[in-house]
């Protein structure tokens, strides 16, 4: 029997920008390179106890270049990566849909492609996460958008040191926290 699984925040991760390089369409283990500090980044979320899943808009498949399965292998080879640096990447969500090229496979799933909360609220509907500390850190402003659609903060990545960035916004949160939290704010 499996134990039911703690409620905790959540970071919701963008894939290409923040984790990985962003080449475009990259859907197979020799596309990938990790961005400096990604590993450890991942590693502290876990440590800190956060649930940590990925969100992408896969417009690749949409677009005929890549199928799914190819997305679903390269998550399992990058969440097997991780696991061998000492991180865990709990959960992935991909949108395959695209305006552009929507044949009708992907419609039921529009809402998933960013800008659309779909793929974060799916994880929350399917993890306990505690909204209060969870956030969402992309690359683009789409990410964000969807962030802020999820009632969640959204922060943009700049593309240089992922673990420098979580802990920066951990900082913040850990500071918006104990501004609600303190004594003094509790009248007023």
């Amino acid at each position: 029997m499996i134990a039911p699984k703690q409620p905790k925040p959540a970071a919701f991760l963008d894939r290409d920008g923040v984790l990985n390089l962003d080449i475009g369409y990259a859907h197979r283990p020799d596309q990938i390179s990790w961005v400096v500090g990604a590993k450890a980044a991942v590693q502290l979320l876990n440590q800190r106890g956060y649930w940590v899943f990925v969100v992408t808009n896969q417009a690749g498949i949409a677009r005929g270049l890549y199928d799914q399965k190819a997305v679903n292998d390269l998550h399992l080879w990058m969440a097997s990566e991780m696991r061998q640096a000492g991180a865990v990447i709990d959960d992935f969500r991909f949108a395959a849909f695209h305006p552009d090229f929507d044949d009708g496979r992907f419609s039921a799933q529009s809402d998933w492609r960013k800008p659309g909360p779909g793929m974060i609220l799916d994880l929350q509907a399917h993890w306990p996460v505690i909204q209060d500390g969870s956030f969402l850190i992309g690359d683009r402003d789409s990410d964000v958008a969807a962030a802020k659609a999820a009632d969640l903060p959204g922060f943009l990545f700049d593309g240089d040191d992922l673990l420098a960035t979580i802990k920066n916004i951990l900082r913040q949160l850990d500071s918006a926290s104990v501004a609600v939290e303190s004594p003094d704010n509790r009248h007023k």
